[in-house]
């Protein structure tokens, strides 16, 4: 079996300055070692009736799903996500094992 991912998409209120939560999110993964990695980024070249009003995409890799839970009950994480959510218009989550098909070259 391959890594956990965690992939949320979300939509911020107009009056969020998204920078900021950004950079609350990048702190949080830095803090916590089950994190394999993050990835984020935000769309400039889907058709709007594809994005569907979402703006945003957050990647997590975990080792295990194991990982991925210690992740979600963790102390820093349940506090930034009260302001996380607080920011969000809305957003779609997704949590699964990841199927590698083609490694990074």
């Amino acid at each position: 079996m391959g890594d956990f991912k965690h992939l949320v998409i979300v939509k911020f209120k107009d009056d969020v300055v998204a920078d900021e939560i950004i950079k609350g999110m990048e702190k949080l993964v830095s803090d916590i070692d089950s994190v394999k990695s993050f990835e984020w980024g935000h769309d400039i070249e889907s058709q709007e009736t594809l994005r569907q009003g979402f703006t945003h995409a957050f990647s997590m890799t975990f080792n295990k799903k194991e990982d991925f839970a210690a992740f979600a009950s963790h102390p820093k994480h349940l506090e930034f996500s009260a302001t996380f959510s607080t920011a969000i218009e809305k957003f779609v989550v997704l949590d699964f094992p990841s199927l590698l098909v083609k490694p990074p070259a």
